[in-house]
């Protein structure tokens, strides 16, 4: 019985951290001040999507590799 609010806390954290997943729906500025650009259709090759300007610009920003 010990384990059972452990495992609502490890669910709850794990919905938590999926909501931040999705995509943020914004202005072009606030893509900017993310570090990124907005980009009409699809964003470039090697590039991420990170955010949604509009209805039909995705924010894209170059990904980070280590």
């Amino acid at each position: 019985m010990r384990i059972l609010p452990l495992l609502c806390a490890l669910l709850l954290l794990m919905l938590q951290g999926a909501a931040g997943l999705s995509l943020a729906r914004g202005s072009p500025q606030d893509c900017e001040r993310r570090g990124g650009f907005c980009s009409h259709g699809s964003c470039p090759p090697g590039i991420g999507r990170v955010g949604i300007c509009s209805e039909q610009d995705f924010c894209c920003r170059r990904r980070w590799y280590p």
